[in-house]
């Protein structure tokens, strides 16, 4: 698990890796949150290209970053995902509450 966060302008990616899990979600969630506080970005990119297998922690993740996200007006946006993650992510309904772009 390893989340690398870059910053360019407005914007924040983070680049999640490994498994996304119970086991990782806090850490990334962490990482994740640290970023946007300090940089109050108007759009947080997650991107999920290096995600090898994620559970219903990263439903959660995504959620919460919106949920935080929301009091600020700033948008989420969701990238590379592959088909398995893109799937259980429109089955949760995210497209709702985010930007989600497959592959």
């Amino acid at each position: 698990m390893s989340v690398e966060i870059k910053v360019s302008g407005e914007t924040v990616t983070a680049y999640l890796s490994g498994e996304l899990d119970h086991h990782s979600a806090r850490a990334m969630r962490e990482a994740i949150d640290n970023a946007v506080e300090l940089n109050m970005p108007s759009r947080l990119v997650l991107n999920f290209r290096n995600i090898s297998f994620m559970d219903s922690s990263g439903i959660g993740l995504v959620m919460g970053r919106y949920r935080n996200l929301k009091k600020t007006g700033s948008e989420l946006c969701i990238t590379e995902t592959s088909e398995q993650i893109y799937r259980v992510m429109k089955l949760a309904g995210i497209e709702r509450l985010a930007k989600l772009e497959g592959r």
